[in-house]
């Protein structure tokens, strides 16, 4: 039998309160150490959600201080070549409330912003944030309202940073999930040879 939990007070009585260093830890502006981690992070996660309440959590990656931070409170995300889907962005058109996550590659706490976006096709700072040659597509700008560390707990669990856990063969090539999945009527070697080594040299282009 499935028991739902349908109420505010009864989660809390499952999940129990929040210590005081949890509820303080939360702050609006960046600290130093903030923009450290910011600089060491080559990725993040942004969640957004629609006026309908439809949501998207979208990776983004760079050489580490991709995300550049434009004062205390303000910080801007490039947006490179991609499939052209632009959910999140839409999202951020109705919707400007964002989720961030930071990751650092070995690291097992992550930094979390929430905040107010914006979409910039062009700006001054965009200058700086050319990689191999190339200009972002556009920027999204977020006004933190809430910026904390989120504990380690998740990521010993899933020894996401084991290497001795990792088993990437366990699942199909890109190319065959692609055939299976999204386009049985392609072939399966032109897959191959677009995501081969020629996929890698062109995701700034």
């Amino acid at each position: 039998m499935t028991v739902e939990i349908t109420s505010p007070e009864e989660l809390r009585e499952l999940l129990g309160t929040p210590n005081q260093r949890a509820l303080a830890k939360e702050r609006t502006v960046l600290h130093a150490r903030d923009r450290e981690w910011l600089a060491a992070s080559p990725f993040c996660l942004v969640a957004t959600a629609g006026a309908d309440g439809s949501c998207d959590v979208s990776p983004k990656g760079d050489p580490p201080g991709f995300t550049l931070v434009l004062d205390e409170a303000t910080i801007a995300i490039p947006e490179r070549p991609g499939n052209r889907r632009a959910d999140g962005y839409r999202n951020i058109l109705a919707n400007p409330h964002v989720g961030l996550i930071y990751l650092v590659p070995g690291r097992t706490d992550t930094l979390r912003i929430n905040g107010r976006a914006r979409l910039v096709r062009d700006a001054p700072y965009f200058a700086d944030m050319v990689v191999k040659g190339h200009r972002p597509v556009l920027a999204v700008e977020v006004a933190i309202e809430q910026i904390f560390y989120h504990c380690a707990k998740a990521f010993l669990r899933s020894q996401l940073w084991q290497p001795q856990t990792w088993q990437p063969d366990v699942l199909p090539s890109r190319a065959r999930l692609v055939k299976e999945v999204e386009a049985p009527t392609e072939s399966l070697a032109d897959l191959e040879r677009h995501y081969g080594p020629h996929y890698v040299q062109t995701i700034y282009s």
